[in-house]
């Protein structure tokens, strides 16, 4: 009985953000097709190349906030040290307000050496546009990580609908303004970028009004009777395992800035196109990134709510509890990921081609090659996840750094290679999350207690999925036919 009001607490959780995934989609759609159709593809190419900057120090100064205090919270709820949760909110709000200034002042100060690094020095102004979105994301993610200690994902929902909803009203009429009045690309994704700044500074104080009435409904000074840590032993606590998992999310971030300069280096030098040329093949490619991360933001929530359940369960050694957490994890993240990753590799040419229709021919079978992809990439998040949550964060410490390695190496070869060009892109993202997912599901069964059973959360979203594009694959064909 208890074991099945964890896994219904933990899919409560999860579905309250599976439904955020779907409006924010839905509105981002709204945000980014029309932008990218705007910005053109040499645009899109600017924007891309500004987010991964941003991203990079965005998951630097916060990747490791919400999960560390969502498992250092959990494990002291269900210990009852309910005095000690609190201090882990307040110490580390403290800490990340520190190291969010410390990110804003390197996107500020050293905006045009960021685009020089890129090989992309026209977008200096929008990294300073994105400079006070990293303070603002540190004072979120705290707020985020101590609902989620709780068990509750609505902080976390209503900071990412603000987000989303901001960069669509205040980004993309700042980018229809500045490409009215006949600014360049450059300057109209600096615009449309803004919008991020001004969702997130907008979320704090809706956010703060939220925590401030969760603590008004906490357990009776009474009751609380637990001696809480030093607060020094507290901040070390919190950064023992925020560091590693911040470590880890950086080095795919900085993997992926590389990679980025890489991409539009060796098309040009390997694959002899045009600077023009090579900016108008990434834009491509970063249109065809935007369907690819659709599947994997639907499962990030799964992962963000397993975190807090699983590590009560295993803090008061209910393995049976963390089990059934871990394979119900696995079967939502399958009974999604696979059939995305199969619709998007079936339908890859009707669906971009509606969606981008004046872009490079390339777009297809780019989408096509990263819905094979998408799979892998829900699959590293769950079992990430299931990592972070049984105490093994800093095996990601060595699965992450290898991973990024095949795809740089794949991506030199083959991006460098006149008759492969872009198409090689997609294929190192496959062999780079394939090989992290593989020893990913080695450790779990190898050192998590109460491991899931893969097989049973595998075989039958697996069987269904491929009737499912078999399915697809026939009735688009047979109206290709049919229909003019």
């Amino acid at each position: 009985m208890e074991e099945a009001k964890k896994t219904n607490n933990y899919i409560k959780g999860a579905s309250v953000l599976a439904a955020t995934v779907a409006i924010t989609k839905v509105i981002g759609a709204i945000y980014k097709i029309p932008l990218y159709n705007l910005l053109g593809d040499e645009g899109t190419a600017h924007f891309q190349v500004i987010y991964v900057i941003y991203n990079l120090l965005l998951t630097i100064s916060t990747a490791g906030i919400p999960v560390a205090l969502s498992r250092l919270i959990s494990e002291s709820l269900a210990t009852k040290r309910y005095n000690q949760a609190d201090r882990y909110y307040r110490m580390g709000f403290v800490t990340f307000i520190l190291v969010g200034i410390a990110g804003m002042l390197v996107m500020l100060v050293l905006a045009q050496d960021l685009a020089n690094m890129m090989g992309d020095y026209e977008v200096a102004f929008g990294v300073r546009c994105l400079a006070p979105a990293v303070l603002f994301a540190c004072c979120v993610s705290v707020f985020r990580g101590y609902s989620q200690g709780h068990g509750n994902m609505m902080p976390t929902a209503i900071s990412q609908i603000m987000e989303v909803s901001c960069k669509l009203v205040f980004g993309l009429t700042i980018a229809w303004i500045l490409v009215k009045s006949g600014y360049g690309s450059a300057t109209v994704a600096a615009g449309a970028i803004v919008g991020v700044t001004i969702g997130l500074g907008l979320a704090i104080p809706v956010l703060y009004l939220y925590i401030r009435n969760m603590k008004k409904k906490r357990l009776p000074v009474g009751e609380r009777t637990d001696v809480p840590d030093p607060r020094l032993d507290t901040v070390k606590r919190i950064l023992s395992i925020g560091i590693p998992i911040m470590i880890g999310s950086s080095i795919l971030n900085i993997i992926t800035l590389i990679d980025t300069k890489l991409v539009l280096y060796r098309l040009q030098t390997g694959a002899g196109f045009s600077y023009l040329d090579a900016k108008v093949l990434y834009g491509v490619y970063s249109k065809a990134l935007t369907l690819f991360n659709l599947p994997n933001a639907f499962i990030t929530p799964i992962a963000v709510s397993v975190v807090p359940f699983i590590s009560a369960a295993l803090a008061t050694k209910d393995l049976r509890g963390a089990r059934d957490v871990m394979e119900s994890s696995m079967k939502l993240t399958n009974l999604f990921s696979l059939p995305c990753a199969v619709g998007l590799m079936v339908l890859a040419f009707p669906i971009f081609n509606v969606l981008y229709p004046s872009s490079d021919k390339s777009g297809p079978d780019l989408m096509l090659m990263l819905g094979f992809a998408s799979f892998f990439v829900c699959s590293y998040l769950i079992t990430n996840a299931i990592l972070q949550a049984s105490g093994y964060e800093k095996l990601a410490l060595f699965t992450l750094p290898i991973g990024g390695v095949i795809k740089v190496v794949v991506n030199w070869f083959l991006v460098g290679t006149p008759d492969i060009n872009i198409m090689g892109a997609p294929i190192g993202t496959i062999a780079c999350y394939f090989f992290i997912t593989i020893i990913n599901i080695v450790f779990i069964v190898t050192k998590v207690p109460g491991r899931p059973r893969f097989m049973v959360t595998f075989l039958r979203p697996l069987v269904c999925s491929v009737a499912m594009g078999a399915a697809a694959w026939a009735v688009y064909g047979l109206s290709r036919r049919l229909i003019p």
